[in-house]
């Protein structure tokens, strides 16, 4: 502003402020003195502060909470009162961040992004519940799974009429034991279902010495490997459209476990089995499957236009949601 006022001495206050690209009505705020520009005289047409409450008590009174600006202004017209416009209403809800449902809503607390990593059997798992079509319509068994997510070998399994927390304790209990599990040594991951959130399981992990973690409401994603597993169960070509009762859904149950865990080459795992790789075989198997392909090389290097084939190796660390590098 010390320019504009030096070139206004000599062409004039409009010429230089044109010529300086800087608003006449700036230039002259700025040659006020700081606290006469804090004083603003308020309109007579404004509101008082009494009568601004009074119209903010009763936009959020119960009677008006869910009703837009315009149509309280139309209800207390016919009801022969006159507070302000509803544009002043609109106003005064925007001052205080009001423009939106004025009930008091449920505020959900931000739930945080599960970052879990395993780098090697036993260190983390994940479990979930799906439903298998009984013999007619609108009956269910339920499935408990539960995934070692580094090997993905299925450490446990059970198929009950209903989903309740006393057969999850049930089943993790055995399956901890079975598995050997000390304190510290293992994180279950699971949703948000009620059995995965109930009381009982919470005071059995903590118990067990068992980190708990749940994914995210709403995103299956957080749980991607028990998803995954149940999809490639369910498009198994001899999955059936109906299951005929609880002992054929758990015979099929036990036939499709045992070539998922023993005969399965998971693709995620170097096209090793999950047994292979649950039970610290992994490296012996893939040195065997070096041996055979240098073999194959040798007899036949010609076939070979990059060299000898290797084997695919298993992954170091699996992630459930990986932090990103940046």
């Amino acid at each position: 502003m010390s320019l504009v006022q030096a070139l206004s001495q000599q062409i004039g206050v409009a010429a230089a402020c044109q010529a300086l690209g800087v608003p006449r009505a700036s230039y002259y705020r700025a040659q006020q003195p700081k606290q006469e520009r804090q004083q603003r005289t308020p309109s007579p047409r404004a509101l008082s502060q009494a009568e601004r409450e009074q119209v903010r008590d009763t936009l959020n009174s119960e009677r008006f909470q869910d009703c837009a600006p315009r149509q309280v202004y139309a209800a207390l017209l016919d009801e022969g009162q006159y507070l302000c416009s509803w544009r002043t209403m609109y106003r005064l809800l925007h001052e205080f961040q009001e423009v939106r449902e004025r009930r008091h809503q449920l505020r959900h607390p931000a739930y945080r992004k599960p970052e879990l990593l395993a780098t090697g059997p036993k260190q983390l798992w994940s479990w979930d519940i799906t439903r298998l079509k009984g013999p007619v319509k609108y009956s269910y068994y339920y499935l408990y799974t539960m995934l070692d997510i580094y090997s993905r070998y299925v450490v446990g399994w059970m198929i009950a009429e209903g989903e309740s927390a006393a057969l999850a304790q049930e089943l993790i209990q055995r399956t901890c034991d079975k598995e050997q599990i000390g304190p510290g040594q293992l994180t279950l991951h699971a949703d948000r279902g009620s059995a995965m959130n109930s009381k009982p399981v919470a005071l059995l992990l903590a118990d067990l010495g068992v980190i708990k973690s749940h994914s995210r409401p709403h995103i299956s994603n957080d749980n991607p490997y028990s998803e995954s597993q149940f999809k490639t169960m369910k498009y198994r070509p001899d999955f059936p459209e109906r299951f005929g009762s609880m002992q054929d859904a758990r015979g099929w149950a036990r036939r499709f476990f045992q070539w998922y865990n023993h005969e399965h080459h998971h693709s995620s795992l170097g096209l090793l089995t999950p047994a292979t790789v649950h039970s610290g075989q992994a490296q012996q198997t893939i040195e065997g499957r070096r041996r055979v392909l240098q073999v194959a090389y040798a007899a036949h290097p010609e076939r070979f236009v990059r060299g000898c084939p290797e084997a695919p190796a298993l992954p170091e660390e699996v992630w459930i949601n990986k932090p990103s590098s940046s």
